[in-house]
């Protein structure tokens, strides 16, 4: 069994648009929850239909769970 952990970073609003450029260092995030024994899962990117851009990142974080017996 698997616990998740969700971490959203925005990304940078320049001039009414949206930069790719993220607000908070992510490789920073993703050493960090390594070292607390996360997996980086997945990072995902939704497209908001007014800027047809995404606001923001989330950094999806996969840990396995030991199961009592």
């Amino acid at each position: 069994m698997y616990e998740y952990e969700f971490v959203k970073v925005q990304l940078i609003n320049k001039a009414l648009g949206y930069s790719i450029e993220p607000k908070n260092d992510y490789k920073e995030i993703i050493k960090s929850y390594a070292k607390e024994g996360w997996r980086l899962f997945q990072i995902f990117s939704p497209i908001t239909y007014s800027s047809h851009s995404s606001e923001y990142i989330e950094l999806i974080f996969e840990k396995e769970v030991k199961e009592e017996s």
